[in-house]
């Protein structure tokens, strides 16, 4: 069984087991979908054919102005999910720096 099936929804959390359980299975999923989003670093890396346009700010911008959207949307704090994709972003930039410079040595 995995960790997701254990988990119960947070309203339904009675102590500090069934929230930490509950944690620990929304970690394993961001992981998991991490995993997924730099596998689209590396199909950027592969795909793209001038180093010059692995930074894209005006591309940065954009996903940053969307998480926030949908940030407010849900009701989670706008300027931590902000934070948080501002460094996802730039470690995604560097992962994929290195992967489209991997590739053409």
């Amino acid at each position: 069984m995995s960790s997701t099936e254990r988990s119960i929804a947070p309203e339904n959390c009675n102590n500090m087991t069934d929230v930490r359980a509950g944690v620990d299975a929304v970690d394993a999923q961001l992981v998991e979908l991490l995993s997924r989003r730099f596998a689209y670093m590396d199909a950027a890396a592969r795909i793209k054919t001038d180093r010059a346009v692995v930074r894209d700010e005006a591309r940065k911008q954009q996903v940053l102005s969307h998480v926030q959207t949908l940030a407010r949307q849900v009701g989670v704090p706008v300027e931590v999910v902000g934070d948080l994709w501002e460094r996802l972003v730039e470690a995604s930039i560097a992962y994929e720096l290195e992967k489209w410079d991997a590739m053409r040595d």
